[in-house]
């Protein structure tokens, strides 16, 4: 079952966490295997985080053991003030906040929501490929309702991949495509075949 990383502050002291409401998120960039140590790092300062995990199985020596591994490998979001970010980057094992041009570039809000969804409704995500903006679909009822993402289909089992366009990173999770319509953005004559291709 995935889980997500809670900043304990957040429930300790509300007060704390009450500056970043309406605060744009944004993704850091952490050392390989440090994201834990970033996440607590800010935390402790009040910043209001969000490091999707997952778990999955990895095989030692003698044997299995589940583990929780950054659903986003290398990557947690935090929301707070653009122009205060000095803060932020002098976090001990953070590389970079990401954005162009040495300037942060917002995520966007439906897509953290996205994947707060995914995680907060115990469906076993993963990390994914990246897809490129292309033929969406948005689930219409059960947990994930409201979740918007790419349709897909792999080994015999439908796919929902919802991405951070600003990472270039996916996540996937097993759905049933008779709980999904097409996007009404995406032209009607793809839409068509798209889901007809997922519901046969």
């Amino acid at each position: 079952m995935a889980v997500a990383y809670l900043n304990m502050l957040e429930q300790k002291d509300k007060k704390l966490n009450s500056t970043s409401h309406g605060l744009p998120w944004f993704a850091l960039q952490a050392r390989s295997r440090c994201e834990h140590h970033v996440a607590e790092h800010l935390g402790g300062k009040g910043y209001e985080l969000f490091l999707p995990l997952y778990t999955c199985r990895k095989r030692w020596s003698d044997r299995i053991k589940k583990v929780e591994l950054p659903l986003f490998p290398g990557y947690l979001f935090c929301r707070f003030d653009p122009y205060d970010r000095l803060p932020i980057l002098k976090t001990p094992w953070l590389i970079k906040i990401v954005g162009f041009n040495n300037i942060p570039t917002p995520v966007d809000d439906e897509e953290i929501s996205s994947v707060r969804t995914l995680i907060t409704s115990g469906s076993a995500a993963q990390p994914w490929p990246f897809f490129a903006v292309g033929d969406k679909v948005r689930i219409e009822s059960g947990p994930l309702r409201g979740v918007g993402g790419v349709l897909t289909q792999i080994k015999g089992q439908n796919k929902l991949v919802v991405s951070i366009t600003l990472l270039q990173r996916s996540v996937a999770v097993e759905v049933d495509p008779a709980l999904v319509t097409p996007e009404r953005s995406v032209p009607r004559n793809r839409l068509n075949a798209v889901v007809h291709a997922f519901v046969a």
